[in-house]
């Protein structure tokens, strides 16, 4: 598959930059098929581990990857090479996580395994289960990127710049739900396959309860924010991203939920179901961006993707439940209370962001609203200081 894709790439490159208006884009497209290659194996690589649910092998490669990446990426672009620079940074990156990922898989659970017969019926079942995680995995991707690509066509390429950046810092405070949800999702379907499904609901409620505790108000906080950090951060230009931003700080708030549902919707078998949900929402997205764009300008594409992204994080909890059985009315509780807490916090922080001037009274002003999050929190009995510190230690 590797082949076949960089294959058409490699052929269809120059037809890419023409259809988008940007001839520029030849040259990385063709670097491209590197950054696809590489990246597929380590993706490969991460989920077969997530299997064996070694999880601390897969954190180990995952920290070397990005350190990697941080330094070639950076490295090339300094000694003048650019964004073929940043690009070949992330390939070395990828390379490396590949190259280690697989030789970890093929040491510790391939070299001494038996080369008994194929299970009769296997291959079929494999196939069968890989239809829908790919269909789901290729909505997914229309999702993120086609609203960027519709962006640059009906805009141009300062508006992409606006989008990037919003996207893009919403998707970096992601990590820490995204390392817990790739985590949880193997426990929930060796649990239901023990027959303890309930243990399983508890698990995936409290890790839902701490998510929505740490992600409303960081979302909130970084809405109200949002202009003096663009600001001082990267200059008066870029003062377009702000609206952006804090638009698709609820799809920060959404996509932390689903970082700890979808994978595990694929452990517990309802692949198929959910490929349908998010194929239906990610052909949505596009008739908004196309309805919106146009119309409201860069903005009509966050509201688009916070509309269709609702809809799928509503149908993934709903079919949580419906695995599970989730104590819906003790989440509505701890719901109502994070956002009691976060509407203490928002008064606060928006009286205080007419004293940012520098780094320095952001910081502060950021600390503040920590403060107050961290007591509420702890005042409520959200968030239990021993039970933190016991996981920490």
């Amino acid at each position: 598959m590797i082949t076949i894709v960089s294959l058409v790439l490699f052929i269809g490159r120059e037809h890419i930059a023409f259809l988008v208006g940007e001839p520029d884009l030849r040259p990385l497209l063709l670097f491209g098929i590197l950054f696809i290659g590489f990246s597929t194996m380590h993706t490969f690589s991460t989920l077969i581990l997530q299997g064996f649910e070694a999880i601390q092998a897969t954190g180990v490669i995952s920290i070397f990857h990005h350190i990697t990446r941080l330094i070639f990426a950076i490295g090339l672009v300094v000694i003048g090479y650019g964004v073929i620079g940043a690009l070949m940074g992330y390939i070395a990156g990828y390379a490396v996580a590949a190259v280690t990922g697989l030789g970890y898989v093929f040491y510790q659970y391939y070299r001494h395994s038996s080369s008994g017969p194929i299970e009769p019926g296997l291959r079929r079942r494999i196939a069968e289960y890989s239809i829908p995680i790919t269909a789901t995995d290729t909505a997914g991707i229309l999702d993120k990127r086609i609203d960027i690509v519709l962006v640059g066509f009906f805009i141009g390429p300062v508006a992409v710049a606006y989008y990037t950046l919003g996207k893009q810092i919403i998707t970096f405070i992601e990590s820490p739900i995204t390392a817990l949800g790739f985590t949880l999702s193997p426990t929930y379907e060796s649990l239901s396959a023990r027959g303890d499904r309930a243990k399983a609901a508890r698990i995936y409620e409290e890790a839902l309860r701490h998510g929505l505790l740490l992600y409303i108000p960081a979302a909130a906080g970084l809405a109200l924010v949002a202009e003096p950090t663009v600001e001082l951060v990267f200059g008066a230009d870029y003062q377009g991203a702000v609206p952006v931003i804090q638009v698709l700080s609820l799809y920060a708030v959404l996509m932390s939920v689903t970082k700890l549902t979808s994978n595990g919707l694929d452990f517990l078998g309802r692949a198929k179901t959910r490929a349908v949900v998010k194929g239906a929402t990610a052909v949505l997205n596009v008739a908004l961006n196309i309805l919106l764009i146009p119309t409201i300008g860069v903005v009509g594409a966050a509201i688009a993707t916070v509309i269709t992204y609702s809809l799928y994080t509503f149908a993934n909890v709903y079919i949580m439940h419906s695995e599970l059985g989730l104590r819906i009315k003790v989440l509505f509780r701890h719901i109502t209370l994070i956002s009691a807490i976060t509407s203490v916090m928002v008064v606060v922080v928006y009286l205080l962001t007419n004293f940012i001037t520098g780094f320095i009274t952001l910081f502060t002003v950021v600390a503040v609203g920590a403060g107050i999050w961290a007591v509420l929190a702890v005042g409520t009995g959200l968030l239990e200081i021993k039970k933190v510190w016991s996981v920490l230690s």
